[in-house]
């Protein structure tokens, strides 16, 4: 096998849309095949989603079924599109729009702008801090800085739950926030704020939704070019969804269904922004119909980090923890999770660091290490400490890669050198494609050794390094690659924001590492007053800083170290204690006081039975104990899917009705003929095996057999029945 097919950066673009569906697990499969109509994935952490969602996208479109033009997919960050672009690339699927919410939005109002309102559309600010320290000045109200940041946030939180200056004050109070100051303070600080926006012709990042909301609302023509355009959504990380976002998914959607939303409930983690987790919660009552499909499956980590995950979500309260998923690791054992105590932050910070040292001696990548803490202000203290002993390090949250000055600057000079490479002196010695961007590099400040200490001078250094390693995948996985080629990759990965990985030690907080996995991570200051923090008062509050212990336990691959100081400085009196978190899971804590059994920890698939997308009267599927599924013959466990759906192992005899099997079959043909799709999009062989052993006589009965879901009960449950029957005839085109 070639290095090529042995990448994992450079794969092979599969050669036909049954490859893309290699690899995949039974759920995962369930996924990507299930490309009609609502479909909810409820995906736990480390469980392949992003894996699922794009093999979902990319088979539609290969197999013909999606347009790629006609794809919008949705998710929350620049990063994480730019991750899907890359994927579907790979994948053969170029040309699906993946794209965060605002950018999304940004790009339709920029268009219809001139159309809908006239003129040019107003200046989008970066930062809003300025105009709200400007309506502070306005009102002779004085803020410190720290005051100015959470009263912009507060101004964020009620744009995105679409509530007005004058109503600030009686929503805050209903939605249990701790205001900064007074609410009425702040009411007219929203107030002057929206009014200096609109004499200074502009608008924030909260108004391009907004604005996109209140166009396709008003102006119908718009709304329906819209929908012409885009027919299929996918949306990622659905349980950050604000209202306001959710309105703008509406109004996209129209009165269709072809929705696939994906989240995990245990990682709402932004509802101070407004994102809340109840969308993805009540899918089921708007979508009665909708295929539910759960990935518990953890590929990423050890059946021990995943125990520890499982443990601190078994002692949540509230309603997402009524939906949490129960992991199950696919890893072979690894070592248990370390927990470290600490006189003082230094002595911590220096422990992590020399740790840290110790792995990277013993071989283990430094990109493959995160130190990951509650806020950013601890950061300076890793920083310091890293630095002292040596260790490369990146901070994440900083500027994007393919935006940094000497990233720009390194991909104007290898773009010259592949086009004037022959007159370049740098050039004359070296013959193979790493040699040639090292050459290049190092008349952009790339040296074989890192320079020492920390500041701007090595993150220029670990920029310039990932893209010489980048390189060397490069060359390995591209026999013959040249320079030019190297420079079209790193046009596309900058278009796409898919960004190499930077040698180094990540030094990240929570939030920022949502959606990142690392071989090792070091969670430091989990002890109480920072983990959880000291202004979370309410259960709810409580319970979002367990969950965001959740997310960053689950970053970890392979190894797990916890730590705690019981002084802020060296000297001081050592009153912290450990993480209430952590009761019950850390060696001689005591008894954990959580439930001992998960609700809807299993994995599989759940098919709707709601006729159509549920309307006003539609009533809340009843929530039921999922029981395992057994052979009907021999009563062994069933795992497999295709095994579940005929409710018997595949060894053991079946009693199908041959007769009706056959006309069942060709009765599918004539199906898929008229509608365009694979046969199996119709029913799967397993389905029609199922339906053929059991031969059933109603709709209830038909409903029972997996595979077959309310969509396709209504739709194809009467022609099913009159088979089963005996009758003739069924099939046929109407004007027959």
């Amino acid at each position: 096998m070639t290095a090529a097919t042995h990448s994992t950066l450079f794969p092979q673009v599969p050669d036909s849309a049954d490859a893309v569906l290699e690899g995949l697990d039974p759920e995962q499969r369930e996924v990507a095949t299930a490309l009609r109509g609502p479909v909810c994935v409820l995906a736990g952490a480390g469980t392949g989603k992003t894996r699922a969602i794009t093999h979902r996208i990319a088979y539609g479109v290969r197999a013909g079924i999606l347009q790629p033009s006609s794809v919008l997919a949705v998710t929350f960050t620049n990063r994480a599109a730019g991750e899907m672009r890359g994927r579907l690339r790979q994948l053969g699927a170029a040309g699906v729009q993946a794209r965060t919410f605002h950018s999304a939005a940004l790009r339709q109002l920029q268009y219809f702008w001139p159309k809908a309102i006239g003129g040019s559309l107003p200046r989008l600010v970066d930062r809003k801090i300025q105009l709200v320290a400007d309506a502070a000045a306005a009102c002779r109200i004085r803020l410190d800085r720290g005051e100015l940041r959470d009263v912009t946030a507060e101004i964020e939180w009620s744009k995105v739950t679409q509530t007005v200056p004058a109503d600030y004050a009686p929503a805050a109070a209903k939605a249990g926030r701790e205001a900064p100051r007074d609410p009425a303070e702040i009411a007219q600080l929203y107030a002057a704020y929206e009014d200096l926006k609109r004499a200074r012709s502009v608008i924030d990042f909260e108004d391009v939704l907004l604005l996109t909301v209140a166009v396709l609302q008003d102006r119908h023509d718009v709304a329906e070019q819209v929908r012409a355009q885009y027919q299929h959504f996918v949306v990622d990380e659905y349980q950050d969804v604000s209202p306001l976002q959710q309105r703008l998914l509406e109004l996209w959607l129209g009165d269709r269904d072809d929705l696939c939303v994906v989240g995990d409930a245990s990682q709402t983690i932004y509802s101070f922004t407004g994102a809340t987790p109840d969308h993805l919660l009540d899918f089921r009552v708007r979508h009665p119909g909708a295929t539910v499909v759960k990935l518990v499956r953890d590929y990423r980590s050890t059946p021990q980090v995943v125990h520890l995950a499982n443990g601190l979500l078994a002692q949540a309260r509230g309603r997402a923890a009524d939906h949490r998923l129960e992991l199950v690791s696919q890893r072979p054992a690894g070592p248990e999770p370390v927990y470290t105590e600490y006189a003082d932050e230094p002595a911590e910070a220096e422990g992590a660091a020399r740790r840290i040292r110790e792995l990277i001696d013993s071989g283990v990548p430094a990109a493959e290490i995160a130190v990951l803490f509650r806020t950013n202000s601890q950061s300076e203290t890793y920083e310091q400490a890293l630095a002292d002993t040596g260790v490369p390090y990146q901070l994440r949250g900083a500027e994007r890669f393919f935006d940094r000055p000497e990233v720009r600057k390194a991909g104007s000079a290898l773009r010259a050198a592949a086009r004037f490479g022959g007159n370049d002196s740098l050039l004359d010695d070296v013959v193979d494609l790493p040699s040639q961007v090292r050459a290049v590099l190092s008349g952009e400040g790339w040296t074989t050794e890192p320079p020492a200490g920390s500041g701007a001078v090595r993150e220029r250094w670990e920029s310039l390094a990932a893209l010489v390693n980048l390189a060397h995948d490069f060359a390995a996985a591209r026999a013959g690659a040249t320079l030019s080629d190297l420079v079209v990759e790193l046009d596309e990965r900058a278009g796409a924001q898919h960004a190499p990985t930077v040698q180094g030690v990540t030094l990240a907080s929570l939030h920022s590492a949502k959606g990142l996995e690392w071989d090792v991570v070091f969670l430091v200051g989990v002890a109480e007053g920072m983990m959880p923090i000291t202004y979370a008062k309410t259960d709810e509050q409580i319970e979002e800083e367990r969950r965001l212990l959740y997310v960053g336990v689950t970053r970890a691959r392979e190894r797990l170290h916890l730590s705690w100081a019981l002084a802020r400085s060296p000297g001081g009196r050592p009153s912290r204690r450990p993480s209430r978190f952590l009761k019950g899971l850390r060696p001689g804590s005591g008894a954990a006081g959580g439930r001992a059994a998960a609700a809807g920890g299993t994995g599989g698939v759940e098919r709707g039975f709601g006729g159509g997308s549920g309307g006003a009267g539609a009533a809340a599927p009843r929530r039921t104990q999922r029981t395992p599924a057994r052979c009907r013959v021999c009563g062994r466990t069933l795992t497999d899917a295709g095994e579940m759906k005929l409710m018997r192992c595949e060894g053991c005899p079946s009693d199908m009705d041959e007769g009706v099997y056959e006309r069942l079959r060709e009765w599918r043909a004539v199906q898929a003929g008229r509608s365009g799709q694979p046969a199996f999009c119709v029913f799967t062989d397993k389905t029609l095996m199922a339906i053929a052993e059991s031969v059933p006589e109603d709709e209830r009965e038909l409903a029972r057999i997996p595979g077959v879901g309310a969509r396709k009960l209504n739709r194809y449950g009467a022609d099913v029945l009159a088979i089963c029957a005996g009758q003739e005839g069924v099939g046929r085109d109407e004007d027959d």
